[in-house]
């Protein structure tokens, strides 16, 4: 039993969750279980390479019934399945994290490239200039932090061998009433709030002005409150 599940490891890995100190594990295929972590599917039927919840999976080592029931209310494997890899740590192949970091290296790049450039020159930094930075800097990059967010990071460690200098947007926004309340706090979280007038309807006119790097991040969060209803112009 060992060697096959040797055998069929080279072709795995696992996703890991620790629980009280217990261990709880899954052989999985990498990809599919690389899609699931990242949202792009739901259904697990072909991600499991077996619905066997070990203790050690290299070892073949299963988790007791009492054990299950215990920790996740059930002994539904299919059930405790889905917890585990919703939850739990996905071992990534070297491809897999290499594939990720490199895909979100880029967006970095065009994020920084689009919204700052050289103060000696106002023009944009080439993205190869910014890569070889990025190298000089040994700048490490989270496959799984959306890109906006570690863009600041980023361009902190930047600094001390690229000259840097913001791209600033100025925006007119205007929220429906319904909307207004819950996206105040929206704007006031990503940008510096020049004016806002609240209209006799109930809805809010306001000019914010905004790092250029985080007009999709504003325009993702308003769109998610708003229902894709709020009206954004630039205007500077």
């Amino acid at each position: 039993m060992a060697e096959r599940l040797a055998l069929m490891a080279a072709k795995l890995t696992i996703v890991r969750l620790t629980i009280e100190g217990e261990k709880f594990e899954l052989l999985v295929k990498p990809d599919p279980a690389l899609d699931f972590k990242m949202g792009k599917r739901t259904d697990i039927s072909n991600v499991l390479a077996s619905d066997e919840i070990y203790a050690d999976a290299n070892k073949g080592t299963r988790v007791s019934g009492e054990k299950l029931m215990k920790h996740f209310k059930t002994t539904d494997p299919t059930a405790i399945a889905k917890m585990i890899l919703e939850r739990g740590e996905l071992n990534m192949t070297t491809e897999q994290r290499k594939r990720l970091v490199e895909e979100k290296r880029k967006q970095i790049v065009q994020i920084i490239s689009r919204s700052y450039v050289d103060p000696k020159t106002h023009l944009p930094h080439p993205p190869t200039r910014i890569e070889n930075a990025m190298d000089e800097s040994r700048v490490v990059i989270d496959p799984f932090v959306k890109a906006e967010e570690q863009a600041k990071k980023v361009i902190d460690e930047l600094r001390a061998v690229l000259p840097l200098k913001a791209e600033q947007l100025k925006l007119l926004i205007i929220i429906p009433p319904q909307f207004a309340a819950q996206s105040y706090s929206v704007l006031k979280s990503v940008g510096d709030m020049q004016s806002e007038e609240w209209q006799a309807d109930g809805s809010l006119k306001a000019i914010i002005e905004i790092p250029a790097a985080m007009q999709s991040t504003l325009m993702d969060r308003l769109g998610s409150v708003t229902k894709g209803s709020a009206e954004v112009t630039v205007i500077k």
